[in-house]
């Protein structure tokens, strides 16, 4: 038979049911006694919708698709709950809803798969599903009933709890409305497992334990409602208690990470080495190697105190340059527009203007304050870069929530987030704190950046930003916070938006600057990634992220002073050498994780080395790598090493992974060669002293790994020192290459 003449059967089909059921219903009318209709119950928003997600009729592989499926199309994740009803009751010519007859409904035959659908029975007959459909189409599909109340919040239970390896839990799910009442909504929310090695979880919630000792989640979604239940599968042997109130302590730090081991049932490595401390702490404070002569005396310093002096030292006006210059390169990687989109002279002076913040050490709070409220030319004004790159309100809303506030917003700018309870209103709603903003002159830049362009709050100008769907005027409001509706028409909404994120009291703001710091002190945030802060990500240690949070807001947002807290704990300081308990620890920093050294640094370090400084165009003879002010200044050796792409929108994540093309690079480089073999170079000069051999090689592993050479290093260089035929500087720069092709040299353990 045709396709046409099958579909033509169906309909029929179909059509002779529907009057069937027309006619009996109709009978059955003329021969009762008139009755009151019966009152709605159900909602669409409150009782279809969830039944509508949960099945997977809202999916992007479903009826969500970007075109529906067979002409039929629901929003993504339910974004759209009025477009989703319409399409239901209304369009097609209401041919999906049968009131007279709703077992007759398309939506009801559909889903059950009573007739053919491609997607085959998303709901089972006789399910509570199909009778809470059912009912809602007998009482007349209504969208919302008057007064009812809405989902103020969902509840996991149980929220936190130890089990054994194989063990298996079910999970329950509350929803809590406005007016106080609660309704079990376990068969209508949905449940992954982020990570399945701790537990992995059915589509009922029904939840079996891995055999992986660790922490893990079980994220639970209902409509545009998250929440999580944590799940701790301890190992099978615990530490006694003495184990830990053995443990020393520098500062709260400690304590807060000293619980995390208790509960997971791990002891912390040892400390580093002096020589490690003393490297560590200069990568990470100024981004340069120690000098050689610096190591020796912090070595050979007898005091109990020098690891906090050293750190004192570090971050003293003394290094100011050098701290600026460090931290300003990776701030940059983050504010810093792209110079071909936004212009050479806006990029450089926002470069000059951070650079100058980091060294008069400015709060943050200040700092982002000057940032977001920029005015002026942006041939004078440095942060105007900003705005002249991120130039609609919404584009500023997605950018400054995910730098500042750790939140990626950028999903909710078409539908739901995915994972998560943004929406729209949200996306919208911060974007309204930008809606004032006024600019004349030239628009985006070409490289040479032409002529200014001007940007200014204009007063009184409201009613710009508009939901894209509903078209509705938005009211400013900050994820999680109040709606500012009545803002006086003289007052920048951007300052109303900076006071309300620099409050102590929304402490959103200061956790996401220190989780960004801890990132680059650890090699991953205590929230990782560190801008992506969500009820389905949960910190590793929430009551140490929100000490550490609380702590930096009572310093006054000072980064020097969290700084000096953080590498004075111990836990900044534990050797990355693994115990038989923490070997499998990759999250709660019971040890130090290697990190490879960033693009700029290892360049400096290796023109350190050698004595022979590194050419950029566009800045002076002798620059560093980290004085870079944008990415387009050509480089093979920082692209091989991670430099972020030149062509892309920031924000800008640093690959911080290891590769082939950074091992051969090393190998071969012609440039690295030059350096190592140039007649003024390190080599060259070190050949032609009266030191002995001894001394030499103790010389260049001072100054590459910050510590004398082992009893076996220094045998074997010794004996490539006398090799037949090897001059001195030969063996030198071998020696040099050699080192700084080590996993020692690329690493900061």
């Amino acid at each position: 038979m045709a396709a046409a003449e099958v579909m033509k059967t169906a309909s029929s089909a179909l059509l002779h049911l529907r009057l069937t059921a027309l006619l009996t219903v109709m009978a059955g009318l003329c021969t009762a006694s008139a009755a009151e209709a019966p009152k709605p119950t159900l909602s669409f928003k409150n009782d279809v919708l969830p039944i509508l997600s949960r099945h997977g009729c809202a999916g992007g592989s479903c009826h969500a698709k970007a075109e529906g499926q067979n002409g039929f199309a629901l929003s993504v994740f339910a974004y759209n709950p009025q477009a989703d009803y319409r399409e239901i009751v209304h369009n097609a010519r209401g041919r999906r809803v049968f009131p007279a007859a709703p077992e007759q409904s398309l939506l009801i035959l559909k889903a059950t798969n009573r007739i053919d659908h491609e997607g085959g029975e998303m709901i089972k007959p006789g399910s509570i599903a199909e009778k809470t459909l059912l009912d809602w189409i007998r009482q007349g599909m209504p969208w919302e009933i008057p007064g009812e109340p809405k989902v103020e919040r969902i509840a996991v239970s149980p929220p936190d709890a130890r089990y054994a390896k194989g063990q298996k839990q079910s999970v329950t799910v509350t929803a809590h409305f406005t007016d106080g009442s609660t309704r079990d909504i376990t068969g209508l929310s949905e449940f992954t497992s982020p990570d399945t090695k701790f537990a992995t979880v059915d589509h009922d919630g029904h939840v079996t334990m891995g055999n992986t000792p660790g922490e893990g989640t079980i994220v639970v979604r209902y409509l545009d409602h998250v929440d999580i239940a944590r799940i701790t599968l301890p190992p099978d042997k615990l530490q006694p208690d003495s184990a830990y109130a053995a443990l020393k302590e520098n500062n709260e730090i400690d304590r807060y990470a000293h619980e995390r081991f208790k509960k997971l049932g791990i002891l912390p490595s040892e400390l580093c080495t002096d020589s490690e401390f003393i490297r560590r702490a200069t990568l990470d404070a100024i981004g340069r190697l120690p000098e050689p002569e610096r190591v020796k005396a912090f070595l050979a310093d007898q005091a109990p105190d020098k690891r906090a002096k050293l750190i004192d030292e570090l971050l003293s006006d003394a290094n100011a340059t050098a701290y600026a210059d460090y931290w300003a390169t990776k701030w940059g990687d983050l504010l810093r527009p792209n110079t071909q989109r936004v212009g050479v002279k806006p990029v450089y002076l926002m470069d000059d203007w951070i650079r100058r913040k980091f060294r008069e050490n400015t709060p943050w709070d200040a700092f982002v304050r000057e940032l977001l409220t920029a005015q002026g030319s942006t041939h004078q004004v440095g942060p105007l870069a900003i705005w002249r790159d991120k130039r609609e309100p919404a584009d500023m809303a997605e950018y400054v929530s995910r730098i500042f506030l750790g939140v990626r917003l950028d999903c909710a700018k078409c539908h739901h987030h995915p994972s998560e309870k943004w929406s729209q209103d949200d996306y919208y709603s911060l974007a309204a704190f930008f809606g004032s903003m006024k600019r004349k002159g030239q628009g985006i830049s070409a490289p040479i950046s032409g002529e200014p362009e001007y940007w200014w709050f204009q007063p009184g100008v409201t009613g710009t930003v508009k939901h894209p769907v509903t078209d509705v005027v938005l009211a400013p409001k900050p994820p999680e916070g109040p709606v500012f509706d009545k803002i006086p028409a003289e007052t920048d909404p951007r300052t109303v938006l900076l006071d309300y994120m620099t409050n102590p009291e929304h402490p959103q703001f200061a956790r996401a600057a220190v989780n960004r710091v801890w990132g680059e002190l650890f090699g991953r945030g205590i929230v990782h990634p560190v801008d992506d802060f969500r009820a389905s990500n949960p910190p590793t240690n929430e009551p140490l992220l929100e000490w550490l949070a609380s702590d930096f807001s009572r310093q006054g947002y000072d980064f020097k002073k969290l700084l000096r807290t953080v590498m004075n704990s111990r836990l900044y300081q534990l050797s990355s050498l693994p115990n038989p308990t923490n070997l499998s620890d990759t999250t709660s920093f019971s040890r130090a994780y290697r990190r490879r050294l960033p693009a700029e640094v290892m360049l400096d370090a290796v023109s350190d080395l050698t004595k022979r400084p590194e050419t950029f165009s566009g800045l002076p003879v002798g620059a560093r790598a980290v004085q870079q002010w944008n990415h387009l200044m050509r480089s093979e050796f920082l692209d091989a090493f991670g430099r972020p792409d030149s062509s892309a929108d920031c924000p800008c994540e640093r690959d911080r992974d290891s590769s082939v093309v950074q091992g051969l690079h090393l190998m071969n480089s012609d440039q690295l060669q030059a350096k190592l073999t140039s007649a003024e170079g390190w080599a060259a000069s070190l050949a032609k002293s009266t030191a002995s051999d001894a001394e030499l090689i103790e010389q260049v592993y001072l100054a590459t790994l910050a510590r004398q050479p082992t009893d076996e290093e220094r045998t074997v260089a010794l004996a490539y020192f006398k090799t037949e035929g090897i001059a001195r500087q030969a063996a030198i720069e071998d020696l040099m290459w050699s080192v700084v092709n080590s996993a020692a040299f690329v690493f900061n353990h």
